[in-house]
């Protein structure tokens, strides 16, 4: 793997200014290992009673889960789950194996898929258990990648939330997850919290039969992921401090919350494993202010896989009582801070929606309107015109009298996905 950084800001900053703004780029760009890497794949497939309505939903379950098994490599160790109340390992039986995981082969393909024949829809949902499964088997093969994709349909209405919350914090760390909701009756809110902290996705599958493409482009990223235990090593000299430090593309997480102290002055921020591929993560650093004319290295940015040390990056810091160059905006740091408000935008224009507050929600969706056309986000702009409208004779700007309740958790878990700012 080789990995290369560099950073976008203005260095420059006002004679009061105590604040340092910067975009990281990371890309992985070597090749991988021969053979892909060591990785551990669990499905876990929501089987609650609700499920049968319609019959359909467990029906492209089952074949999208084919497909995602269909997808992966051959050793690639692997598991079905099937999630209700509780959490049961179908495939591979039990006794199969030892640590409960079988290896992708042409045999064990077909057995998982004759299992997934027998399966039936009934009982309730209890995700966090589901979660807690599934890191029993990942915590077997500590080296390797973990990867799981959770499938519901409802609302987690089979454990208390105090529960699912202990859930998803027991499992940082551990694996990532990536989460699919099928129909309208799930709760955004509850698959965003467990693909936030586990560094994974959340996606609406409005209609069933989109389950076996979904599951299939899900497989195939998990698979091209070649090293895993990747962190930004983020130092900042003694009297200085982290704000925040976000990664704002492919999609905006905040990773503040999960950093992990390395000593006084340095904390890792996990950030999963990696293919080749780009990411962006905006750095905000609080330094103490200084007089005209002072330089500071204000962070130091190492990418660390594995523990080891690779590419830096180093975020500065100049005091001038040059306005023109105060003032300057760096193009990256505008956009993504510009983008980041508007994700911002659509959650509390959803938000007052629900509260039916109209007046809030419409004054929230203009301005989500206005940052994604200023960002280039065209389409975060056409999800939000199927949720609002301009009056053609008066101009007036308005949410729609019918709202589908799929466009409205469709603009919900797309809006913290980002447009990536090029050159």
């Amino acid at each position: 793997m080789v990995f290369r950084s560099e950073v976008f800001q203005n260095e420059y900053l006002a004679e009061t200014a105590t604040q340092v703004n910067a975009i990281v780029t990371v890309a992985n760009e070597g090749v991988g290992p021969s053979g892909g890497a060591d990785a551990v794949e669990v499905i876990l497939l929501d089987c609650s009673g609700s499920m049968a309505q319609p019959p359909t939903k467990l029906r492209e379950a089952r074949r999208a889960t084919e497909a995602a098994i269909d997808c992966l490599r051959d050793g690639v160790r692997f598991a079905v789950v099937r999630g209700g109340h509780g959490a049961e390992v179908v495939y591979p039986p039990p006794g199969h194996s030892p640590d409960g995981l079988a290896p992708a082969d042409a045999s064990t393909r077909r057995e998982a898929k004759a299992t997934l024949a027998t399966l039936e829809a009934s009982g309730g949902t209890a995700i966090g258990r589901w979660l807690l499964q599934a890191r029993e088997l990942f915590a077997h093969h500590r080296e390797a990648i973990h990867h799981a994709i959770l499938l519901t349909d409802g609302k987690n209405e089979s454990e208390e939330r105090a529960d699912f919350e202990a859930a998803i914090d027991a499992c940082r760390g551990e694996f990532q997850c990536d989460c699919r909701g099928v129909g309208t009756d799930w709760v955004v809110e509850e698959l965003r919290a467990v693909a936030d902290a586990l560094l994974g996705s959340v996606d609406i599958i409005a209609d069933p039969s989109g389950m076996v493409a979904d599951f299939r482009a899900v497989t195939e990223a998990a698979m091209g992921r070649e090293v895993g235990a990747v962190a930004l090593r983020v130092w900042v000299p003694q009297g200085a401090g982290v704000a925040f430090v976000k990664q704002v593309a492919p999609s905006i997480v905040d990773l503040t919350p999960m950093g992990v102290a390395v000593n006084a002055l340095t904390t890792d921020y996990p950030t999963g494993a990696w293919g080749n591929e780009a990411r962006d993560y905006h750095l905000c650093i609080d330094v103490p202010g200084q007089p005209v004319g002072s330089e500071m290295l204000a962070a130091r940015v190492t990418v660390v896989v594995d523990d080891q040390h690779g590419t830096q990056a180093k975020v500065l810091a100049i005091w001038t009582d040059d306005i023109t160059r105060s003032t300057k905006i760096n193009h990256r740091v505008a956009n993504y801070t510009g983008q980041a408000e508007l994700a911002q935008a659509i959650q509390d224009g959803l938000d007052a929606r629900r509260a039916g507050e109209d007046a809030a929600a419409t004054t929230k969706f203009r301005r989500a309107v206005e940052l994604a056309e200023e960002t280039g986000n065209t389409a975060m702009r056409e999800l939000l015109d199927r949720i609002v409208e301009v009056d053609p004779t008066t101009g007036t700007f308005r949410i729609k009298a019918r709202v589908d309740v799929a466009d409205e958790m469709t603009l919900d878990t797309h809006s913290t996905k980002t447009v990536r700012v090029q050159r």
